[in-house]
């Protein structure tokens, strides 16, 4: 009996995690904030102790929609008020510039010059001098600004011209055809059959994603 509790309390646990994740977005998933990394590991703590807490889980619980309603009320407060965000989500930390590494701005974002130096590298900089401007973020992560002559070359660098790129659009996904992308750029299926039929295909059933550019060019992969 005992047992069937425990597997009862686990699947409850990752149910209310699964919808207070899907009620906090994606944010909780990706980049975290402080105020996100605290609630994420409470609530992570939390749902463990519900999955073994047999005699009132309703108490974890409980606990874990309050952490979370007061996670999505704060990023409506930081959203509707952009003032807020420097007091609950902090600000970015400028802590080298024009070749001058801040100590004091270090020290405010609690990162010491080696650890600031792994940083560095990890975003490819192993040279100091190619560095104009480095920036913590309050995410923990750092942004860096290079020098003009060690940034990668562009077509403006060199007076290229080139067309503007566009995002492609799916006309079929996993063999299906997708009829709304097919009308908002003003095609139709008997137009797509022919392209497929064209590219080697017998029907549209044998390609599993097909993308059209901006020039109506067809980019097919086939099934395996």
């Amino acid at each position: 009996m005992e047992f069937i509790k425990i597997i009862l309390t686990s699947l409850l646990s990752v149910v209310a995690l699964f919808f207070i994740a899907k009620i906090m977005g994606h944010k909780q998933l990706a980049q975290l904030d402080f105020f996100d990394y605290i609630t994420g590991i409470t609530i992570g703590s939390i749902a463990a102790e519900l999955a073994i807490d047999l005699e009132t889980p309703w108490k974890a619980l409980v606990a874990m929609l309050i952490y979370g309603a007061v996670s999505v009320t704060l990023n409506m407060i930081t959203h509707k008020f952009p003032k807020t965000r420097k007091f609950i989500n902090g600000t970015p930390t400028i802590v080298m510039n024009d070749g001058k590494i801040f100590r004091k701005n270090l020290k405010k974002a609690k990162l010491d010059l080696s650890e600031f130096m792994v940083l560095c590298r990890e975003q490819g900089y192993f040279d100091m001098n190619d560095i104009k401007t480095a920036i913590f973020e309050q995410n923990g992560k750092l942004t860096v600004f290079p020098v003009s002559t060690s940034r990668p070359l562009t077509a403006y660098d060199i007076n290229l011209k080139v067309k503007p790129e566009h995002i492609s659009t799916e006309l079929i996904m996993d063999g299906r055809i997708m009829g709304e992308n097919l009308k908002r750029r003003g095609l139709d299926v008997s137009w797509l059959e022919k392209q497929i039929r064209a590219l080697g295909y017998h029907g549209t059933k044998e390609v599993f994603l097909a993308l059209c550019d901006e020039s109506n060019k067809l980019t097919v992969f086939g099934f395996d």
